[in-house]
């Protein structure tokens, strides 16, 4: 079951647009953030992830025009008014959420589309810094807009390299493929089977509900950003184990090839290489299980999967790791860190009997901890982008 899209909110935007900006908007897009299921930091690597597009969405208004002026504005009043020339962007120099739309003008303007000038409102409901990837859903509803308004023709998997293209050479952060793979290319009811590689996807059925479970997501409200060092840091470790290795890339290394590799990279690196090795197995072994068996059996790969990430890759935190064991504790059968880490959100596969004592159990805990009281909602699987009107 998906939320669809609300015809009175987005005919405010519409209007707000139209009060802010002096005519109505060429149409409103929107586009969904995502939860990863499981493969986390394996899709730089050409690894294979399992993410799914959540109902909760960035959508934008906007209009082309005439000249080279942006403009950008937010209904929930981050900057205020932001303004641009199409024709003078540089990476590096946007601040805040409008980096992310700038971005896409001038990664299109680098594959040699002309993007002229633009107003933009957006509105999201994708919670900031919260590992739901809130960036790439306003990247992806923002060059949905942009290729169907300058008649582009740009692929999905067109779309999922130029906002890639944005993420690392204009906001500077090294991210791969996988978020905006999931926002483009997400189907309601189904995770997103990425290989990293090619782009190839299959689309696995994962309903939680008929299995009776459902999927939390905790905010630990512990904001991260992967533009800070800790992401480039491991992405740097993964470069330097697939080098000493002889591959081009972690893909290229197999469980059993672990032995021979801890022999010959340091400890640190080692231990890098092999959470990326075994989450790339552990992404394989849940879309057999939820193919043959069901979401119900996927449980103890989502707790090895965050066993790995805190001990090997090192990307956990207090706040996580908490809410990670308090969910197992009280009933989740499995639980893991969402995200590229470093804070954001855990999610916690549970029984609908169970729902609410783990609610109750992790705030509970943080406030014992002494943390800020985490946001905890559910998430179903949902659709990629798409035009509103």
């Amino acid at each position: 079951m998906t939320s669809t899209p609300d015809a009175p909110a987005v005919s405010a935007l519409s209007e707000q647009f139209e009060a802010a900006f002096g005519s109505a908007p060429d149409g409103v897009w929107q586009a969904p953030g995502r939860v990863n299921l499981i493969g986390e930091h394996t899709d730089y690597n050409e690894g294979f992830v399992l993410p799914f597009a959540i109902d909760k969405t960035a959508k934008v208004a906007l209009r082309l025009r005439g000249d080279s002026q942006i403009r950008l504005l937010s209904t929930f009043g981050a900057q205020g008014l932001v303004e641009a020339d199409a024709a003078a962007l540089v990476p590096g120099s946007a601040k805040g959420w409008t980096k992310y739309p700038l971005g896409v003008a001038w990664a299109l303007q680098q594959r040699g589309i002309e993007v002229p000038g633009f107003d933009l409102l957006l509105d999201s409901d994708v919670p900031l810094g919260a590992g739901l990837s809130s960036s790439h859903a306003i990247e992806s509803a923002v060059i949905l807009a942009l290729n169907e308004l300058k008649e582009a023709g740009l692929r999905a998997e067109d779309m999922v390299l130029e906002t890639q293209r944005a993420e690392n050479e204009f906001v500077g952060a090294p991210t791969g493929i996988m978020d905006q793979s999931a926002s483009l290319r997400g189907s309601a009811g189904h995770a997103v089977f990425l290989d990293c590689r090619d782009q190839s996807i299959q689309l696995v059925p994962f309903d939680a509900e008929d299995a009776g479970l459902v999927l939390l997501v905790i905010d630990t409200k512990v904001s991260h950003s992967h533009a800070d060092g800790g992401y480039a840091s491991r992405r740097e470790s993964c470069e330097l184990g697939a080098e000493v290795l002889g591959v081009s890339s972690l893909r290229d290394v197999g469980i059993g090839d672990l032995e021979e590799a801890s022999g010959l990279l340091d400890e640190t690196t080692f231990r890098r290489v092999r959470h990326v090795v075994t989450e790339n197995d552990r992404v394989l072994q849940t879309v057999e299980r939820l193919t043959s068996d069901g979401p119900g059996h996927i449980g103890l790969l989502l707790d090895a999967s965050h066993a790995s990430m805190r001990d090997d890759f090192e990307i956990s935190c207090p706040e996580l790791d908490l809410a990670v064991d308090t969910s197992r504790a009280h009933g989740a059968i499995g639980a893991r860190m969402t995200g590229g880490g470093f804070g954001g959100s855990a999610i916690a596969l549970t029984p609908v009997r169970h729902e609410q004592e783990v609610r109750d159990a992790v705030v509970r805990a943080f406030e014992a901890a002494g943390f800020t009281t985490p946001d905890i909602f559910t998430v179903v699987p949902a659709a990629g982008a798409t035009r509103l009107i």
